[in-house]
């Protein structure tokens, strides 16, 4: 059987989780575990079923019609009359192909978008469209529609989105962890509490929470919002 890394290659990196799972990585590895079906990318289509089951050495079976269907490959566009610059679109994007700033408008970079919806329910004002790729006809379909170098431009994008998102949750647990251990240094001061129980028992609870914190960081995988 083929190694998750493998399989992840014969995808088209849209990153769109309308397969069910949370990236196209975490799909593969699903694929080689032999927990999922090799027709759940609607992206990839039936020619992508084929590289998977070649692959795999599974029988060639139809697109689930549950996970989408084939299709020709949109693209978003921004209204920028409407947008407000939320920047929700921008925190939603899998592959950092929208820019702008916060009050400002948002545009989207077409040439590295994947079409992947996910910023079109994250906008509040619904000033994100879809529109085709192609505009000659016929429009390529399925893996006709991912050259091989776009769909491992898009892997490259979704990988360096990923080590900053972690890179800045880690930095925010380390920030709120200094918070508490300064707390936890400093309690009697700072809660005017001179009773000793009292202050045992506050300390536990901030001891409780620090726990809880490294246990999170520890299980949370890349991708991961950052709190505030």
């Amino acid at each position: 059987m083929p190694d998750a890394r493998q399989i992840n290659d014969l995808l088209p990196q849209t990153q769109c989780t309308s397969c069910g799972y949370d990236d196209c990585a975490h799909y593969a590895q699903a694929i080689a575990e032999g927990s999922a079906e090799i027709n759940q990318c609607a992206p990839g289509g039936a020619e992508g079923i084929e590289r998977l089951a070649r692959l795999t050495g599974r029988p060639v079976i139809p697109l689930n019609p549950h996970y989408g269907v084939e299709g020709p490959r949109y693209l978003a566009v921004i209204d920028e009359s409407w947008c407000i610059g939320c920047t929700l679109c921008i925190k939603a994007c899998p592959v950092d192909c929208i820019v702008g700033s916060p009050k400002h408008m948002h545009t989207v970079i077409e040439s590295q978008c994947t079409g992947c919806e996910l910023c079109i329910p994250a906008c509040p004002v619904d000033c994100i469209s879809l529109v085709p790729v192609h505009a000659q006809e016929p429009r390529p379909t399925g893996w006709a529609a991912w050259p091989q170098a776009e769909a491992d431009a898009a892997r490259h994008r979704y990988a360096l989105r990923q080590a900053r998102v972690e890179r800045a949750r880690d930095d925010n647990d380390e920030r709120l962890a200094a918070k508490a251990r300064h707390k936890l240094e400093h309690l009697a001061e700072l809660t005017k509490i001179s009773d000793e129980a009292e202050l045992a028992r506050k300390r536990s609870v901030v001891e409780a929470a620090l726990a809880r914190a490294r246990a999170r960081r520890g299980s949370n995988g890349p991708g991961s919002e950052p709190t505030a």
